[in-house]
């Protein structure tokens, strides 16, 4: 069971406690941050032309990802699929199989094809136990998904070494936020975390991810989750610059 945290409070990462078997059994925090404030940016509408960035200034996100139509972000996935995740430490490819999670593989299906992993960070590496990534590092769309929770599904793999997993903060709760395992955690098997994919190729990319801010905030001095959400990736850039990145994320023809 998950304790609920008071009213902009942080929930105390999951994992982390798993990690190092300091939490009693049926009381582990979760996994995945709450929002404490929301920044929705506001789609232009009507004919109007679209106002031109800022010199300098990053491309305005996709209203696909500010703004998803329900009926797309509902849409099947292909039974499998392979998607290649381009990173700063090189490809790594995961074959994802529907039956195995349909629900977060249909939501992974529509963020991947709609370009919401480039430039996520790889804000949470803790080696010999997870990878975690799938915040996008822009406010707006961060916030969109934060409230486009996905009901669980069953667990019907292993969470083994390279198998790609949706963190939770408690049941029913998922939405953007993934892990890659870095061992076999066949704690979280009981615990509804349901695989969906594993790592084909490029593990040992995966592997060099850098590590060295150890845990997220407030367990360790690594990035906050709270920040990351309400900030964006200027906030990574300016604290945490080691830190590795998808640069981009496509669905293998």
């Amino acid at each position: 069971m998950c304790t609920e945290p008071g009213p902009g409070k942080q929930r105390i990462p999951l994992l982390g406690w798993l990690a190092r078997g300091t939490a009693a059994a049926g009381t582990f925090p979760a996994l995945r941050f709450p929002t404490i404030c929301a920044f929705l940016a506001l789609a232009a509408c009507g004919g109007d032309a679209p106002k031109a960035a800022p010199a300098g200034a990053a491309p305005a996100p996709a209203e696909a990802l500010v703004n998803p139509d329900p009926n797309k972000l509902a849409a099947a996935a292909p039974d499998s699929f392979t998607i290649v995740f381009t990173t700063t430490k090189g490809d790594v490819e995961v074959l994802v199989q529907r039956r195995l999670a349909p629900r977060g593989a249909d939501r992974l299906h529509y963020l991947v094809t709609n370009g919401f992993f480039s430039g996520a960070r790889f804000y949470r590496v803790l080696p010999g136990f997870v990878a975690q990534f799938g915040l996008s590092g822009i406010p707006a769309v961060d916030a969109a998904f934060d409230k486009l929770t996905l009901d669980d599904d069953p667990v019907r793999a292993k969470n083994l070494k390279g198998t790609l997993v949706f963190a939770t903060a408690g049941p029913n709760t998922r939405t953007t936020q993934l892990f890659i395992n870095l061992a076999d955690n066949a704690q979280l098997d009981q615990m509804g975390f349901a695989p969906l994919g594993k790592v084909v190729r490029g593990m040992d990319a995966v592997e060099k991810f850098y590590a060295g801010y150890g845990e997220g905030a407030p367990m360790g001095a690594g990035p906050d989750q709270m920040k990351l959400k309400a900030v964006g990736n200027d906030y990574l850039k300016a604290q945490f610059p080691e830190l590795d990145s998808v640069v981009r994320a496509t669905i293998k023809p």
